[in-house]
């Protein structure tokens, strides 16, 4: 093949016309083959195109490279016949490069598949200029049927294409990145920021979308694919691995295959991370703030402050430790602190050095100044060094504490400062102003908080030193009964109307009494008070347990219809070892025999006082020597976890447990039941309280137990007769009385004994009705009592002087230490006692 070839021999030549008039035809014979997916022909008619526009044939050589021209290839292409040498890689030279991916990839397709090539292209002549041309041909096969020659047409197509020209120049330096794809997936054009971007060489062109190696991400097949058969956009986020960064790929479907788009969206997703962050950190820091004003809302004490300042403020910040503090008379003390070494806290238990407390800060001029009360300031240390520089006499405690950055915020309400709160960094920190802000605002709520909860805690110490004021400091050491008690408030130390009480009675018989108010607060526990003090008045009558009851029903009735009470009323009698209990609405009490057998008193309960309906109820316990009588409030076992029943349970298992392990009670003459005895029932309610009630648990009612070891007196102690209904039974009394405080060693009470009861029995035989009884109680007192049959209770009068009678109760009552009355089943009982001046056996 010659490189520059001059006139065609006339053979060719007419060959070459030849083909100019064939291929027309030929593709109009094949026209449906050329037909767009639109329907419309994808190529014009060449015939009217020829007559019109100057069209070109050429022949190709497959084997040989050599390409031959017509006359009108030169003026169709705008060049100069001799500046083209017949060779292939000539023809290569004059496709603009951009182009030639596309053509050869083109011209590939159409070798191995025999089918048509058709290809839109710029071509680069000579002058530099550059024209749009189109080019169509066919394959001619050889004898083995591979592909041996290409033969077709060319014709210019500048104008029609000059502003897919300028789109193509758009498309290429545009800032997103561009592909074009055809109907089968294959690419037909990457612009210049897609190559970059997906780091594709030129042969990228002509491969099927799927093998580019940097989209092969999760959807982006099934996006392709949605946009195509939906005829609509789709779009996908991907970060690519060449760059790192994020893009969004838009699929944009087109009549002949799809295009992608690739914009670069780090800013913008960056952006939209950032302002997500930012509202997420403004919510979080609301619903911490909301949180915080919750939970200060419920802080009842200095201590629940802190807790809730520390739980929800320290994380909001990221820091590491705080310290509320208040003024304790003349010296700023800790009221609670959270996140610091313990030796720190030791060193601070005298008080706060004064440059590191609310009271000193540091002034625009760089010193430290005292302040005046409302005048104090925020100061943010963000350093050990600003430390040490602002504060050197405080640089060894600062260290001391382990932190690296400070904030001081003082606590004001109401224009005066309550106290401080410092929240410290494990590392050094500078606050924003943002953050500044936001500190010195949640220190108002927490300062409100703080002095909510002194108040709360001044007036709550005042109330409960009216409820201790209100119950029995010391139980009293009576020869019936040895006795322990526990009185537990409810959490949040709210007062509670739970009380007990032991009565000293006559005969030593004692009333233990167990009750509850029911409700909150301090008209509550003052109702409480007020019952107390009626039932003692009321005990000190020797009323029975019913009749008591029904004088106490009245009472709290006429406290108004919102206020009922409970009570539990035991009558111990230790000559009979009788208990008579009166119940109204309390939980039975328990019994614990010597053998260590544990029950529940079995008999229904009136309803409760201010509710119930006289006559009540009364049921009688007899117990034997070393019994133990359990008495109980409801708060004692129930809770919010268990009901009442499941709490008795519960209390008869840890009363066997506690039992188990406490020495035994080994009689009444083993040991004196004093101390030791008292000492161990003390530590027998410890151990009742902590296991039905641990420390830890909160509880919204207060609880009260009562418990008493009983005592039988010894036979030797009583005596008792029966005398007639004469006279002279004055006199019997009397010679009773001689020999028996003669056997109990007792002499020196002989004569005011005697005169006693000899008193005593002479008013009933001549004022009331037999049958007379005469008994002597040796115990802690001399007791001595005479019964009748009347109902008639005797009254103490002033005797004139001139009466002849009146006397003998004004007697009784100089020679008593105590004297009284009480009712019996069969009429009254009038005693008196006389303290023991000598020694018995």
């Amino acid at each position: 093949m010659s490189t520059r070839p001059g006139p065609l021999p006339p053979a060719r030549h007419g060959f070459l016309k030849a083909v100019a008039r064939w291929v027309p035809e030929r593709l109009r014979q094949d026209g449906q083959r050329g037909e767009r997916r639109d329907g419309q022909s994808a190529v014009p008619d060449l015939g009217d195109a020829h007559r019109a526009l100057p069209v070109g044939a050429w022949d190709w050589n497959i084997h040989t490279g050599e390409l031959l021209w017509d006359d009108e290839m030169p003026r169709v292409l705008g060049i100069a016949p001799d500046d083209f040498d017949g060779r292939i890689e000539s023809w290569r030279a004059l496709i603009h490069p951009d182009d030639l991916p596309v053509v050869l990839a083109q011209a590939e397709e159409s070798l191995q598949s025999h089918a048509e090539y058709l290809v839109r292209h710029r071509i680069r002549r000579p002058d530099g200029t550059v024209a749009w041309v189109a080019v169509r041909g066919l394959i001619v096969v050889g004898a083995d049927g591979a592909p041996a020659r290409m033969i077709g047409r060319l014709w210019a197509t500048t104008e029609t294409l000059a502003a897919l020209d300028s789109a193509g120049r758009a498309l290429r330096h545009m800032s997103d990145g561009f592909l074009a794809v055809d109907v089968d997936w294959r690419v037909l054009y990457v612009n210049d920021q897609a190559k970059r971007l997906l780091h594709s060489a030129p042969d990228l062109v002509g491969r099927t979308l799927w093998d580019i190696p940097a989209v092969r991400v999760p959807g982006f097949e099934t996006q392709c694919r949605a946009a195509v058969t939906e005829r609509a956009p789709t779009g996908l986020d991907v970060r690519l691995p060449t760059d790192g960064r994020w893009y969004h790929l838009r699929f944009i479907p087109v009549p002949d295959g799809l295009t992608v788009y690739l914009t670069d969206i780090t800013e913008r997703r960056q952006a939209e991370a950032e302002r997500v962050a930012v509202d997420r950190a403004a919510a979080e820091r609301s619903a911490r703030i909301g949180e915080l004003t919750a939970a200060l809302a419920e802080a009842l004490t200095a201590e629940d402050v802190v807790a809730a300042a520390a739980q929800r403020v320290l994380p909001l910040f990221g820091a590491a430790g705080l310290i509320v503090h208040a003024r304790v008379g003349d010296r700023v003390r800790a009221v609670g602190a959270v996140g610091y070494p313990q030796s720190f806290l030791d060193r601070l238990a005298d008080g706060f050095p004064a440059d590191i407390t609310a009271e000193a800060t540091v002034d625009p001029t760089g010193g430290t100044s005292e302040r005046p009360p409302g005048a104090s300031v925020p100061t943010f240390i963000a350093s050990p060094e600003e430390m040490a520089a602002a504060y050197p006499d405080v640089a060894e405690i600062a260290a001391l504490s382990g932190k690296r950055a400070w904030a001081f915020l003082p606590l004001i309400v109401g224009g005066y400062q309550v106290g401080g709160c410092i929240v410290s960094f494990d590392h050094p920190r500078r606050l924003t102003g943002e953050e500044r802000t936001l500190l010195i605002a949640l220190s108002g709520l927490v300062a409100q908080a703080l002095e909510r909860a002194r108040q709360y805690d001044a007036e709550h110490g005042r109330a409960q030193a009216l409820q201790r004021g209100l119950l029995p400091r010391v139980l009293p050491a009576l020869p019936a009964i040895t006795a322990a008690a526990r009185y537990l408030p409810a959490s949040g130390g709210k007062l509670g109307g739970d009380w007990y009480d032991v009565i000293p009675l006559s005969a030593d018989r004692v009333a233990l009494v167990i009750g509850d108010v029911m409700g909150h607060g301090l008209p509550e526990a003052a109702t409480m008070g007020r019952l107390r003090t009626a039932v003692r008045t009321l005990a000190g009558l020797e009323l029975p347990p019913d009749e008591l009851f029904t004088h106490l029903n009245d009472l709290v009735s006429d406290l108004g219809d919102d206020f009922y009470a409970t009570c539990l009323y035991a009558l111990y009698d230790p000559v009979t070892g009788i208990c008579t209990l009166a119940n109204a609405g309390q939980p039975p009490p328990a019994v614990i025999r010597p053998d260590g057998s544990v029950s529940f008193a079995d008999f229904a309960a009136d309803p409760p006082l201010g509710a119930a309906t006289p006559p009540f109820e009364t049921t009688e316990l007899r117990l034997p020597e070393g019994s133990l009588l359990v008495l109980y409030t409801d708060g004692f076992v129930e809770s919010p976890r268990r009901d009442i029943d499941s709490g008795i349970a519960q209390l008869a298992k840890a009363i066997t447990a506690s039992l188990a392990v406490a020495p035994a009670h080994r009689g009444r003459h083993a040991e004196p039941h004093g101390d030791s005895e008292a000492a161990r029932l003390d530590l027998l309610c410890e151990s009742l309280a902590a296991t039905l009630l641990p420390a830890q648990e909160q509880t919204s009612d207060d609880a009260a137990v009562l418990m008493a070891r009983t005592h039988l007196l010894r036979d030797d102690d009583v005596a008792a007769w029966t005398l007639p209904e004469d006279p002279v039974a004055a006199g019997q009394a009397r010679d009773h009385v001689r020999r028996q405080l003669a056997h109990w060693r007792l002499d020196d009470l002989v004569p005011t004994t005697e005169m006693l009861a000899s008193e005593l029995v002479g008013n009933v035989v001549r004022h009331a009705k037999g049958p007379i009884g005469l008994r002597l109680l040796r115990s802690r007192t001399l007791v001595c009592e005479v019964s009748d049959g009347s109902l008639t209770t005797p009254r103490l009068r002033r005797a004139d002087d001139t009466d002849e009678g009146g006397r003998g109760l004004q007697l009784v009552a100089a020679l008593s230490q105590r004297w009284g009355t009480r009712y019996t089943p069969d009429g009254k009982c009038i005693w008196t006692e006389q303290p023991l001046s000598g020694a018995g056996d």
